[in-house]
């Protein structure tokens, strides 16, 4: 569409008093961020703007089709893939490996999964930062080397690239300096103006809420669900929202390698968690019924046989062959993944069970570590993390460690067991048990 120009203040200043703003003028003030013709101080202002004042759903669907624009849009129909090109997202949480494990349950059962992924900062981890833990792997491939793999794999984890959603890197940078980052309507068009540019034919969002998750609240979770998902309909795609919960450590690790390591067990089928396998699995079945690769009945039972027959295995090795790292990776994991030289248990200081835990202190732990960053420049140490971490209704005593720290001095994994004694609380009763799937969310268009 032809942009009509207009002054970015009087944008501004009509967010501010509330105003709705039209698609024509959400469009000029993407096309001006993306070229740099605003300022600073003015990309603040209607972050905030928005932060305060809100936006309706047809101001959400305008704003991350802008900048889906605002770059490179993949386009997958001259391929000849044969399959649905499909994808999930998560918003992030302690200890979530799920990505390295769903990608390649995706290709195995006839999907491509052209995923564009983030790094960790603050308390949660990024899959990119894990994937880097594998020696040799690329995350920044050119596009045609991206596309060339998920067509040959079936899958392909990298991060965003310079050509897609510049707008969005540009914006975020601006948020994360201005205390606008909760803006629900600034998230959903973050998240989706970058899965709009991957091309995609479906999405299915793991939006987390509790201690570990970017927000504790569920009913704000539910409104950021309920959001991705009106505005996803309104651009075109096909998606469905999962609400998990992230009240614990998702999985038995959290760190870079040891997350890597526990996703290649869970594909080797050497060991499984149980609520990790949960939410993967639903998270993989909601996934093929969108794309129309399985019934609501079947995709759970492909779930399982993807993993179970070692093909998602398979999928996993070749794309990280493809993007530069070892052939052998999944027959010799430890030759390849670093482990940081000191390992201590974690004792709890009575005899019980684990009543609850502070997820955000236990992620707080991986980044004392050196597991992850207080700013964006910092670099990860992908050896450190924690291994055997343990959840609520896990009965404690002096030879039951609730956790077992891999640290690069004593100095370290002091601080990182005072952290988690202090998230952990040991009651006298086994808990009630949390259900890890809260709720789902899909087809919602009734949002203001």
């Amino acid at each position: 569409m032809t942009v009509k120009r207009y002054f970015p203040q009087e944008i501004i200043r009509r967010k501010r008093d509330g105003d709705i703003l039209s698609e024509s003028e959400i469009a000029f003030m993407v096309e001006e961020l993306t070229a740099g013709g605003v300022t600073e101080g003015q990309i603040a202002a209607f972050a905030m703007a928005v932060f305060f004042r809100g936006m309706t759903m047809a101001e959400r669907v305008a704003l991350t089709k802008a900048m889906m624009r605002s770059g490179t849009v993949l386009a997958w129909s001259g391929m000849d893939l044969g399959g649905p090109v499909i994808d999930k997202h998560s918003t992030g949480g302690v200890g979530d490996k799920i990505s390295l494990i769903l990608a390649p349950v995706i290709a195995a059962c006839g999907g491509f999964c052209p995923m564009i992924s983030g790094r960790g900062l603050g308390h949660t981890g990024g899959t990119l930062d894990k994937l880097e833990a594998i020696p040799g792997y690329r995350c920044d491939p050119s596009l045609e080397h991206f596309r060339q793999t998920v067509a040959r794999v079936g899958c392909a984890i990298i991060g965003q690239t310079d050509d897609l959603a510049p707008a969005d890197r540009r914006l975020y940078a601006i948020r994360d300096v201005t205390a606008t980052v909760e803006s629900i309507p600034l998230i959903t068009a973050s998240i989706l103006s970058k899965k709009l540019a991957a091309g995609l034919d479906a999405l299915v969002m793991d939006v987390k809420f509790g201690s570990g998750a970017f927000l504790p609240d569920l009913d704000a979770a539910k409104r950021l669900a309920d959001s991705i998902v009106a505005v996803a309909n309104g651009a075109g795609l096909a998606i469905t929202a999962l609400l998990t919960d992230m009240n614990q450590v998702l999985g038995r690790t959290a760190g870079n390698g040891v997350e890597v390591r526990e996703a290649i067990d869970m594909l080797a089928g050497s060991t499984t968690d149980g609520r990790l396998y949960q939410v993967t699995k639903a998270l993989a079945a909601e996934l093929l019924v969108l794309g129309g690769l399985c019934d609501r009945e079947a995709a759970p039972h492909a779930v399982d046989g993807a993993l179970r027959s070692g093909t998602a295995a398979e999928r996993f090795a070749a794309m990280v062959s493809a993007l530069g790292g070892p052939a052998d990776l999944l027959e010799a994991p430890d030759k390849h993944l670093p482990t940081a030289p000191l390992r201590r248990d974690v004792i709890a200081p009575r005899r019980g069970f684990i009543g609850a835990v502070d997820t955000r202190r236990i992620g707080l732990a991986v980044m004392e570590l050196g597991g992850g960053r207080r700013q964006a420049a910092d670099v990860i140490d992908p050896a450190v993390g924690l291994v055997g971490v343990e959840g609520p209704g896990f009965r404690t005593g002096p030879r039951r460690p609730i956790a077992q720290i891999l640290a690069r001095n004593e100095t370290d994994a002091d601080v990182a067991e005072r952290l988690i004694l202090e998230a952990t609380t040991i009651v006298d009763t086994t808990p009630p048990e949390r259900p890890v799937i809260a709720d789902r969310r899909t087809g919602r268009t009734d949002l203001p």
